[in-house]
């Protein structure tokens, strides 16, 4: 199973100097391992999605239906598609949606098949609104921390997975929606997107991590300005500021954001998924420290790849000029 390496474990593994950098390279070794998995006849074969699939929108009034999970196969075998689904709700954050993400998140990191991760909407225009307000209008206050403290929780998880994973936004991402998105690696919008921090129209601030990773990404005086004028930028105005990597002209079917998404992921898909791993760590837990630890954890996550058959497997391929086959092992 998958273990999340903390900055504070890093920390505390380099304090000692002459047993820190081995420190180090047991934690990085414990991220790369990871057990098998199945979704248990959560998703059939028959209705894995496609390329052209996964562009498909359902609906369902089933709350197990909130959230759509495939993995798609053939060429695309790796890529996870994570489609929330509460039409009736604008994909609002409910505890059933928290709850099913939850497991979802679980079951990715014991995946060690998962390449990377799609996080996106099967309902037109929209991304996620952010809290379910009517279901938080009918908690009692004792229940409101709990529940923001659990969906806090839930998008750190996110972060923390071990793979790729990227936020196509292809409509309205406010609140704890742009939260979600901003715990994701890589963010993709449509131009016709909306996104935004808008907790101070509701005289709170954003509380899954919005105030700590918006300024991370978009710098200190940027961040204060958007949260404090509860502003919403568009997909072209959110790729001028850098709170998205991608900005692209929304289609008929309202997908546009998804399909520039999964070209990425078709990208990422063919790199050596223990390399591409332990990239990942490398740079969030680098970016959290000075640079000599940072590249402490550099050499560390370096260590991890170096007796992998898909190094061998790499320098082959390129002795004899052909397309690498890796299988992360």
């Amino acid at each position: 199973m998958a273990v999340q390496v903390g900055h504070r474990a890093l920390l505390q593994a380099l304090r000692g100097q002459a047993s820190g950098r081995d420190a180090v390279r047991r934690l990085a070794a414990a991220f790369t391992g990871c057990g098998h998995y199945g979704l248990s006849g959560q998703v059939s074969a028959s209705s894995r999605l496609s390329a052209l699939g996964a562009r498909t929108r359902h609906y369902s009034s089933d709350s197990k239906e909130d959230l759509r999970v495939r993995h798609l196969d053939g060429e695309d075998a790796g890529i996870v598609v994570v489609g929330i689904n509460r039409p009736k709700a604008k994909n609002a954050i409910s505890k059933n949606l928290v709850k099913l993400m939850f497991e979802t998140v679980e079951d990715i990191k014991k995946n060690n098949k998962v390449r990377s991760v799609i996080i996106c909407s099967l309902v037109p225009g929209i991304f996620c609104a952010g809290a379910d307000l009517k279901e938080r209008a009918k908690m009692h206050q004792s229940e409101v921390g709990p529940f923001v403290s659990k969906a806090r929780a839930l998008i750190t998880e996110l972060g923390n997975l071990p793979v790729p994973t990227i936020a196509a936004i292809d409509g309205a991402a406010l609140g704890g929606g742009l939260e979600m998105a901003l715990a994701c690696d890589i963010r993709i919008a449509s131009n016709t997107a909306k996104m935004g921090l808008v907790e101070t129209k509701l005289a709170i601030i954003p509380g899954a991590g919005g105030t700590q990773r918006l300024p991370r990404v978009i710098g200190v005086s940027q961040a204060k300005e958007l949260i404090f004028a509860a502003r919403a930028v568009d997909g072209a105005e959110a790729c001028r500021l850098g709170l998205v990597n991608h900005s692209v002209e929304q289609n008929k079917s309202g997908d546009a954001a998804y399909l520039r998404a999964l070209e990425l992921a078709r990208e990422i898909n063919p790199q050596g998924p223990i390399a591409v791993r332990m990239a990942k760590l490398a740079i969030n837990q680098g970016i959290e420290v000075d640079l000599a630890t940072g590249l402490a954890i550099e050499e560390a996550c370096y260590a991890q790849v170096i007796p992998t058959k898909d190094r061998l497997e790499g320098l082959a391929a390129f002795k004899e000029k052909r397309h690498p086959n890796y299988k992360g092992e």
